[in-house]
């Protein structure tokens, strides 16, 4: 990863979408258990998800635990796979409360910690990671689709990088600055789905001169109709 190029890239896209102040949660618990309902759908539905949890006084792992798994998981029916959601949001509660919360966790060192969210059932890399840069803290990137999809797009890396090869090569540059990582991972999202889809809207992107793949599907204006 080439560090002038991956700064000059954090730059232009939070001059431009930021700053974002991720993760979107009133408590660290709140953004683990967004952590686990985001997976594979969209912000909006895991949002409906934990308002439907906080109307049922449930937003405590104490209280998932104590609901009926049927009722559990129409509470957080709108996040989707609803049934596999409850199963891995009571593993993670049952793990959690097991280790002594939030306040025994937060005093573990980052490569125990992540070691041990990973050995939650349904959590995997980049759920746990989710959960040490934003509810912990911690100088974790996330790499998600999105990530692979602009990074390859930029001709910064193939595409296929094994999760964690890319993950410690973004850190390698970045460090220790829980701000940039958290702020760099909050843009390429927001890049991502409104800009750098999978169709992308390259005239609207503010890395267009800088992008091999835009200007590779910009090369060549659209053809003026013919006059019949």
């Amino acid at each position: 990863m080439n560090a002038q190029r991956l700064k000059q890239v954090f730059d232009r896209l939070s001059n431009h979408h930021g700053p974002l102040n991720w993760w979107p949660g009133d408590s660290g618990f709140e953004v683990m258990v967004g952590a686990i309902l985001t997976q594979n759908t969209a912000w909006s539905n895991v949002e409906q998800a934990i308002a439907n949890l906080k109307r049922a006084q449930a937003l405590a792992p104490e209280r998932i635990l104590a609901l009926p798994p049927e009722e559990l998981g129409q509470l957080i029916r709108p996040s989707g796979y609803f049934n596999v959601k409850s199963k891995r949001l009571r593993s993670f509660c049952q793990w959690y409360l097991e280790q002594g919360g939030e306040a025994v966790l937060s005093a573990w060192d980052t490569g125990m910690l992540r070691t041990q969210l990973l050995s939650v059932n349904g959590v995997g890399p980049e759920t746990a990671d989710d959960i040490l840069l934003y509810a912990f803290e911690r100088p974790v990137f996330v790499v998600d689709a999105y990530t692979r999809r602009l990074f390859s797009r930029l001709g910064m890396v193939d595409g296929d990088e094994p999760y964690e090869s890319l993950r410690a090569s973004v850190e390698a540059v970045i460090g220790d600055d829980v701000p940039m990582l958290n702020e760099l991972h909050a843009v390429i999202v927001i890049h991502g789905k409104d800009v750098c889809r999978p169709r992308p809207r390259c005239s609207d992107c503010v890395l267009l001169g800088e992008c091999p793949t835009g200007q590779g599907l910009n090369r060549f204006p659209p053809a003026t109709p013919r006059s019949s």
